[in-house]
């Protein structure tokens, strides 16, 4: 019986050649094939670093048909990198196919890890990076993006979203009319290659500065939008001027109607608050 191979998710530069791990060379170099999203793309990776190996397309129109071509090979002895045409694969990329039906398929799949866009614009954004949100490219579908951004309008982590530069301007206006012109983003462009660039500013500021005369002219190559989440003062504000627009009857009768007791609906009302059950108690006198 043929001893199964493994399939390799192999990182490769999102810019910078010299980003390139030696462990990469050395497993594209002794794999029996490599899948990757474009072959014209990745032949010229391949050619720089001398590697030989036979190539086929694998991406997003035929992701589904060819995970079970590529799982069937590997099933028969061969061992197959996947590429992706810059970062990681199967991060924003067809590559998540695969992955799922190999391991569904008993194929052992392994990763040599390198370069990846969303982490390093996090880390070089200034941005808080203990929590973060990745919503790579916005869906283009109308519908669908608003209730995504509807989604993101409420999140506290730090969000990562990938922009092409034609498009950026619509999204920063976008962005900044749903999260409000002041929330923190840096702007990170071309990362890892000669114009490398960080600019950290507000959503209202980027729009102004990209609106402006000769505005336009900056915008080159492709980005990644690092946002602030919102902020929890920022929330309890909101929260409080609720409350505020409701009397304190109105408040503790909410939660009775609910199933609470008085006493609990009291308890649940000075929390809200942020006042003492007994003030709550006071008000209702």
């Amino acid at each position: 019986m043929e001893t199964p191979g493994k399939i390799f998710l192999v990182a490769t530069p999102i810019g910078n050649l010299g980003d390139m791990t030696a462990r990469a060379v050395e497993v594209l170099n002794n794999v029996d094939l490599i899948a990757a999203e474009d072959t014209r793309n990745t032949i010229r990776l391949l050619n720089h670093f001398e590697i030989r190996k036979p190539l086929t397309s694998y991406h997003e129109y035929n992701k589904t048909e060819k995970a079970y071509e590529l799982t069937a090979q590997a099933a028969a002895g061969k061992n197959i990198a996947v590429v992706t045409d810059a970062g990681m694969p199967a991060i924003s990329d067809p590559g998540e196919v695969l992955v799922r039906i190999a391991w569904e398929s008993g194929i052992e799949v392994t990763i040599v890890p390198g370069a990846c866009a969303c982490v390093s614009a996090l880390a070089i954004s200034g941005l808080p990076t203990r929590r973060f949100a990745f919503e790579a490219f916005l869906p283009m579908e109308k519908k669908e993006r608003a209730e995504i951004l509807e989604e993101l309008k409420q999140e506290t982590r730090t969000m990562i979203i990938y922009e092409a530069p034609h498009r950026l301007l619509k999204t920063l206006k976008e962005l900044s009319e749903l999260f409000g012109p002041g929330r923190g983003v840096s702007i990170v462009r071309e990362l890892t290659k000669l114009h490398e660039e960080v600019f950290r500013t507000t959503l209202g500021e980027a729009v102004s500065r990209y609106e402006a005369p000769g505005g336009a002219d900056l915008i080159r190559g492709e980005y990644v939008l690092v946002i602030a989440g919102r902020s929890r003062e920022e929330i309890r504000g909101e929260e409080a001027a609720k409350w505020e627009s409701m009397t304190v009857a109105d408040h503790v009768a909410m939660y009775e109607s609910q199933g609470m007791d008085r006493k609990e609906a009291m308890k649940a009302a000075a929390k809200d608050r942020g006042v003492s059950k007994r003030d709550i108690y006071q008000a209702l006198l």
